[in-house]
């Protein structure tokens, strides 16, 4: 999986790792992966862990060829990076729209990419994407920083598996994507504080749940979609955002 040195990809690592999966773990932060690694180690899970820029294509192409002499068969794939450097439509630079869709999108892409031929050889195997309830707009990431790319972006996530599901169905592969709601992490708690203080369009008031997510129900989420108890589901974005 991506982007699992924090937040939702640790959560996710977590989640899986106590239902007995065996891991290989992918982050550029090669500090936090190590701290991530170490933990599941300490649990009795050891991890293949391994630090790269899952944006860049040849990268991505080496660490799924040392995952498949570590691994062998590769059962899932869970595309969890992502993130934005957000601003004002109007203000926005080239650049940072351009960070923030090759983030979200273009590591997925690549990713997949490289997954699909053992896949496809071995007729099986299932790919879980993270879209997000950003994919259509939130008000509350408009009214603060705007959101632009960061929602362009997931909304190509839901694109994406839409139309590779018809194509590797055939090949006994399924893809599907988690959509979270506004979550609670080290890294987005304080902002959500902020929100809730200072905006009328803030998440605890637009969402019918009246609060935050939690990083396990979107790891419970991904354990679904990943599994065999999802067997006749492919090509779904499944939202996770508290009736938003």
């Amino acid at each position: 999986m991506t982007g699992a040195a924090n937040g939702l990809g640790r959560a996710i690592a977590t989640r899986l790792a106590a239902e007995g999966a065996r891991l290989a773990l992918f982050d550029i932060d090669r500090d936090g992966l190590a701290q991530v690694a170490e933990d599941l180690a300490r649990a009795g899970t050891p991890a293949f862990a391994l630090t790269v820029d899952v944006t860049g294509e040849a990268q991505v192409l080496d660490a799924f060829a040392r995952l498949e002499a570590e691994f062998g068969a590769l059962d899932s794939l869970v595309n969890n990076v992502g993130g934005s450097r957000n601003a004002k439509i109007w203000e926005m630079s080239l650049a940072d729209w351009d960070f923030t869709v090759n983030l979200n999108l273009r590591s997925a892409f690549l990713c997949t990419r490289a997954a699909l031929p053992a896949m496809m050889q071995r007729q099986a195997g299932s790919i879980v994407c993270m879209s997000s309830g950003s994919r259509e707009g939130t008000p509350w990431t408009a009214s603060h920083s705007g959101g632009a790319a960061y929602a362009a972006a997931k909304a190509g996530i839901h694109g994406f598996i839409r139309d590779v599901a018809l194509e590797v169905a055939p090949f006994g592969i399924r893809i599907n994507a988690v959509a979270p709601g506004p979550i609670e992490t080290d890294r987005t708690r304080e902002v959500f504080a902020h929100m809730n203080a200072t905006l009328e369009h803030s998440p605890n008031r637009m969402v019918p749940m009246r609060r935050l997510g939690q990083p396990h129900e979107i790891a419970d989420a991904v354990l679904f979609l990943a599994s065999e108890e999802a067997s006749y589901v492919t090509g779904v974005t499944l939202d996770v955002a508290g009736g938003r």
